[in-house]
């Protein structure tokens, strides 16, 4: 029987959300810097 290492379980979903985080922080680095795209204007889905 397989014994499931948890702490590398953990280590992989902590660098998950890091990476996610990292996706989001640059993804509005971005719209910050090109505000042409955006009309301003709120948008709900």
């Amino acid at each position: 029987m397989v014994k499931i290492n948890y702490g590398f379980e953990k280590r992989r979903k902590e660098m998950e959300k890091k990476r996610k985080k990292e996706e989001k922080k640059r993804a509005k680095a971005e719209n910050k810097e090109s505000p042409e795209s955006q009309d301003g204007e709120l948008t709900t889905k």
